[in-house]
């Protein structure tokens, strides 16, 4: 089994009256299935309203299925025993780093996770160190939270869930109050903690540029899993994207505009590089 399964995945989200009497009910999960392999960058696509962020909520064990199971590292996150140990393994940094940053200094913030979890003093320390160290903000473990950029604050976030050293990291739409030199500096973190350190990573987003370097992509649609693939296998499937309100990487539309206009291109471009290499076949 993987690091995540899921088989026959439902979520219900019921409204009710102040009586009690229930008054709609929205499926935001629609009997789903998938699999994420240990070590794997999975990257999460979705229009808003499609069911990402409740299908992270699962993974974190932050809500519970209608119907169907998900398992995390062989766990059923259904059962209150496992929860914690889900949690250990399952971390998870949300979209606004200042709903997750709770001390007033750096340190003692990454710090604040392992010891809840009983991680021993000087150990703590040792994990504080590392984490900052790997996120690149060894250097300001001293600092208020408050005198830091989004992008310093998200990474932060991350330092705190790598101290208690998880399994895997679900990052939920973790760039999208960020510029664009935050979101580049999100990203790489998330690309090196993966590459470096074998942590897989759940990639929730909607910047499509973020999703080239995933080794597979999951696009969901009204809480159904509709397309998965590797990132060039998806981005060659442009209209198919578009069916879904889901755009493409700028270079990857541009080759599409440039194929329909008549020039014979590869499928699947999805870099400046990429695209500059076709057009120079085209010349030789």
């Amino acid at each position: 089994m993987g690091i995540i399964k899921a088989r026959q995945l439902v979520h219900e989200y019921i409204r009710r009256d102040e009586e009690g009497n229930v008054e709609s009910i929205s499926t935001a999960l629609d009997h789903l299935n998938l699999d994420v392999e240990q070590g794997q960058f999975i990257a999460v696509l979705g229009h808003n309203g499609s069911g990402k962020s409740t299908l992270a909520k699962h993974i974190n064990a932050l809500l519970t299925p209608t119907e169907g199971t998900l398992w995390v590292d062989g766990l059923d996150v259904s059962d209150e025993e496992n929860v914690m140990t889900v949690r250990e393994n399952a971390g998870m940094v949300f979209q606004n780093p200042d709903n997750q940053i709770i001390a007033s200094v750096v340190e003692e913030d990454v710090a604040f996770g392992p010891e809840n979890i009983g991680v021993p003093t000087d150990e703590i320390w040792d994990r504080v160190e590392q984490s900052l160290r790997t996120v690149g903000m060894l250097k300001y473990r001293t600092y208020s939270p408050n005198k830091l950029s989004g992008g310093q604050k998200q990474r932060v976030a991350i330092a705190g869930v790598l101290a208690m050293q998880p399994k895997c990291i679900v990052l939920d739409e973790p760039t999208a109050m960020l510029d664009p030199t935050g979101r580049r500096d999100v990203i790489r973190t998330a690309l090196e903690l993966n590459r470096e350190k074998g942590v897989t990573i759940i990639l929730i987003t909607h910047y499509m540029e973020e999703v080239v370097e995933a080794d597979r992509v999951f696009v969901m649609d009204e809480g159904k899993l509709v397309m998965q693939g590797t990132p060039r296998e998806i981005f060659s499937r442009v209209e198919e994207l578009k069916h879904y309100r889901l755009g493409v990487p700028q270079m990857t539309l541009l080759a599409d505009e440039l194929r329909r206009a008549g020039l014979p291109l590869a499928g699947g471009i999805m870099t400046r590089e990429e695209l500059v290499e076709e057009l120079a076949k085209l010349r030789a």
